[in-house]
This record gives C-alpha cells, structure tokens and sequence, in this order.
C-alpha cells in the first residue's frame, strides 16, 4: 500500500471513526481527518523532531503497525477490540419512547415500572426497544434499579447537582445492605458455562501464541462461523509450575483447577479445521502445560445492548467518610452483559465502586467520573472503576477517579482480558491502579494520569506477592504507555513466561516493587515525544485500515 492510499483510505473512514468517540471524547483530539492522522501517528515521524518509536511496536513505510517478539513469543496484543461491538460501531443514540418525572418518596418502584415497560416493547431493526428519559429532578431510589431485558436504555438530562437541570439518583438506606444501584444486564453469574452439545472440541495446536487468532482443533464440525465460543485452558500443575504456582510469597501457592484461562469470542472464519476468531489472545496457551478446549456458548440470559446516560447517582450517607459503610455499595453494576455502555455520568460516595463489570463483554464506560467514596480505607473498597471475573473487552475512556484505593483495576484474575484504560485521570489516589490478583492479561493504561496522588506507588504492573489472599501475578501482557504517575512509582516486572511493559511513561518508573521480581520491559522512561501518543488509538485506526 502506498503512503497516499493508506492516507486516502484513512481520510474515508474519517466520518465513522469519529463517531466512535475514542477520537472525540477528550478536546485534545480533533474529530476531522487531519486530527484522526495526527491521534493515531499516521502523520508520519521522521519530519517530527523529538517524536520516537518503541522497539516493539512501530510503523513501516506503509504506515502499517508492525512487532517485535522476544525470545520467549511475548509481544505486544492488539487492544483495540474493546468497547461497545468491539468498537465497529459507534454507541447509538436510542430514541426515547417514554418520559417520566420523580414522584414524592421513593421512587424505586415508579423507576422500575417505566423501564419494564419499555422492556416489553418489540425490539427495532437494530436491536433496540427505547430509551426512558428521567426529567431534571431529585429521585430517591431506595431498592435496585434493573435494566434486565435487551435493547433498553436509562437516559437522565444531564449529571450536574442541581435539579433543575440534570437528574440525580438519590440512593437513600441501606437496605439490602451494601447494595447495588443500578444494574445493566442479567440476574446471575453463570461463568459462560452452557455449552451447546457437540459443540465440545480440544484445541490441538502446540503453541498457541499470544496475540494470535488462528489455530487448530480436533473437529470443527460442530461450529460455525459467527458461533460465540469459550476457550479454556485448565489450571493444570504444568502451567502453574510454568508461573511459580503464581509467585505468593509466604501465601500459600495456587492449586490445580484455580485459575483456568477462559475468553469468550465469535468465530470468524472456518477452514478445515482451523478456527480463527474475532480478538486475539492475552496469553500464550502451550499444550504440553495445558490440553486447553472449547465449545459454542448457550448464552443462556445473556442481556444485551443496554446503556445509561447523562444521569447522577449520589449514594446517602450519615457518618465520617472514611469511616461510614451503612449506604449502598456500589453506583452501577455490569452483569451478564454484552454491548453495554455507561457514558456522560457521575458517581458519589459509594464503598465499592462507581462502574464495576461482572461477566461482561464488549463494554464502554465514557466519560464518566466516580468520586469521593465513603467507607473505610481497606480492602475490597474504592475501586472506582472496577472489573471483577469474565470482563473482557472493556473500554474506559476519558474516565475520572478521585480518592480511590485503586482508581482503575482489574479485579478479575484469569477470566478478565483485553481491559483498556483510555485517557484516564485519577485524583488524590490512596493506593495504585492495577492488576489486581491472579494472572488477569492484557490490561492496557494508556495516557493515565494521576493528579496530587497520596502514596509513592499509583501504577501497578507486577507481582503482589501475600497480599490479600495469595494475589501473586497480578497481571501478564499488560502495557502503561505514554502514562503521568505525578513523580511517583510506576512498577511493571515480569512474570514467568510472559512479559509486561512500561513504555514512554513518566514518573519513577522502576522494576523495584513491593515483592523481588525480575523487571518488566522499561523502554523511554521520561523520554517525551513517544510516537504514537496513544497505543489504542493507533491500533484502532491499523485494525480498520487493514
């Protein structure tokens, strides 16, 4: 391809790549072609003076992406499949097809009963039933609101604190105790389970890498293409000998069965009996650690293409800040979800979380702000923007924290992958953003940023050791690119058979973490001028390019 048909071909995507918002959400980033170029470091790099490249991820003279891999196999993974339909679409702008009011008292039940009923419209041509839209007001919501039938969405008029403009949720007791909100998605959790029968087949290539989309099975008779399928590669004492049995310190180490590897994806193509699908790999599968499998999913009571908007959650509470747990715990909650969103919204003084993800896939939380948790400052609490087990392909971006324990983690351990954090700001932080425990992969920070944080270390890529329960490796295949830790720690070392990385960051970016553990990968550490600024822009732009 050459270099003006890769820009005229960028220039025709101009129009669709701007709608998918992770070009326009921040002003820094222009929505027109010229900016689309200059966002995703297609405008070249030679005639730029003081821009550089990583080693590891660079363009070529057709202004295409192109990696190194070490010894070992590791490289960089593509990150730009998260958000909402993997980012092939932008988020939609549903119509409203009801608008309602608060009432006097609690307003649960008057919630509820509108969402239902806009649950029970047929749905359109693109899936959608409607969207409800809340009046500016105060509603004192004192139970759970739940948006658990597809194609419904919760549109507020804006996420102020005055009422006579924008809607605020006023989650009032503490009944059910540390409740949740708002909930986007299903009732339960069922761990991608149900497998379609004749579907179950062994993955049979010896090595499957990471970052790859292709490989071989037994039989592929029973799929296919489109078929959404689960990958799982079983916890066996190969691997975990393979990862140290995961690196717990004085903990006891991780046993047999505890942490199998799992992605949920789509089938794309079939050819004998190769599969590829639709998102690469977070981690390399070895057969001889791991007979890894996989199987068409039922997506029994899956629930999809819900959002919420615009709208302000402020959870009540009585007592002192850091002290107070008697009040909701967390603002909204993602569940049994498949494109999803949360965008334009703010979050106050929950204990837990303002978005946490729980079996999600395919999610974007834009522009949202989760502030001023009120609980105690100890485990379990103030993660402001959370992923737990199952999330994968998950988009934060233009998302803001403030006095959060860890402001932007996964809490998910071996079943939550491909999680990017866009453009991420967090304030006064109370201890780092992280991988939080038990192998999670392919977590991306890119442009984080702390502002005033209280504690030395805010970025965590590494090893954790005895904290918590066993966490050991926290993370593998995780990047912070072109981050702002505000003069503190950043540290990112490398876990057994994988590699993470500190790439362009600013700060004390180090290997030296609370647990010995050789380095990750440290490339440019307080170097300004790293091309491209953002490594999901770039990815996103090479992936529609191709």
């Amino acid at each position: 391809m050459t270099h003006d048909l890769s820009r005229r071909r960028l220039l025709g995507l101009g129009a669709g790549l701007a709608g998918s918002a992770i070009f326009t959400a921040s002003p820094a980033y222009s929505s027109g072609s010229a900016g689309l170029a200059e966002s995703a470091g297609l405008a070249g790099t030679s005639s730029i003076a003081g821009r550089w490249q990583s080693s590891l991820v660079q363009y070529d003279s057709a202004y295409r992406l192109r990696y190194s891999e070490d010894a070992e196999g590791n490289r960089i993974p593509d990150f730009s499949h998260a958000g909402y339909r993997n980012g092939n679409r932008p988020i939609p702008r549903v119509r409203t097809v009801q608008t309602i009011g608060p009432v006097e008292g609690d307003n649960t039940a008057h919630l509820q009963a509108a969402i239902d009923a806009v649950g029970q419209r047929p749905v359109d041509r693109d899936g959608f039933r409607g969207a409800v839209r809340l009046e500016p007001g105060n509603y004192p919501v004192a139970g759970t609101l739940r948006l658990n039938q597809s194609g419904v969405v919760l549109r507020g008029s804006g996420d102020g604190a005055d009422p006579a403009k924008d809607t605020i949720i006023r989650a009032t007791g503490n009944l059910p105790a540390s409740r949740d909100v708002i909930v986007l998605g299903g009732s339960a959790s069922t761990g991608w389970r149900g497998q379609v029968p004749g579907t179950l087949t062994d993955i049979t290539s010896e090595w499957v890498r990471v970052g790859s989309r292709s490989f071989e099975v037994a039989d592929a008779s029973g799929l296919r293409p489109g078929d959404n399928i689960i990958l799982v590669h079983p916890c066996t004492d190969a691997w975990l000998a393979s990862v140290d049995y995961g690196g717990t310190a004085t903990d006891a180490p991780w046993v047999v069965g505890s942490q199998p590897i799992t992605y949920n994806r789509f089938v794309r193509s079939i050819r004998a009996n190769t599969v590829t699908v639709d998102v690469p790999l977070f981690e390399h599968l070895r057969r001889e650690r791991s007979q890894s499998y996989l199987y068409k999913w039922d997506r029994a009571g899956l629930v999809t293409g819900v959002g919420l908007e615009s709208l302000r959650v402020d959870i009540e509470f009585t007592g002192d800040p850091d002290q107070d747990e008697a009040h909701a715990s967390v603002a909204v909650k993602i569940r049994q979800a498949e494109d999803v969103w949360v965008r334009d919204s703010t979050f106050l003084h929950f204990a837990k979380a303002g978005v946490e993800t729980f079996e999600t896939t395919r999610a974007t939380i834009r522009n949202c702000r989760a502030l001023d948790p009120v609980s105690l400052v100890t485990g379990s609490r103030r993660y402001n923007f959370n992923c737990e087990a199952y999330s994968q392909q998950v988009l934060f971006a233009d998302c803001y924290a403030s006095k959060a324990r860890h402001a932007f983690i996964s809490n998910g351990n071996s079943s939550a992958s491909g999680i990017v954090f866009l453009r991420g700001t967090a304030e006064g932080s109370l201890a780092s953003s992280e991988g939080h425990r038990r192998w999670s992969q392919g977590l991306l920070w890119d442009n984080h940023r702390e502002i005033a944080p209280r504690v030395d270390l805010t970025l965590g890529i590494y090893n954790r050791g005895d904290y918590g329960t066993g966490h050991g490796w926290s993370t593998s295949h995780s990047i912070g690119w072109n981050c702002d830790t505000a003069g503190t720690k950043l540290v990112v070392q490398k876990p057994p058979t994988a590699q993470n990385y500190a790439i362009g960051c600013h700060g004390i970016v180090t290997g030296d973490g609370p647990f010995a553990q050789p380095a990750g990968w440290i490339e440019g550490a307080n170097r300004p001028g790293l091309w491209p600024t953002s490594l999901y822009q770039a990815q996103y732009v090479d992936r529609r390019l191709a």
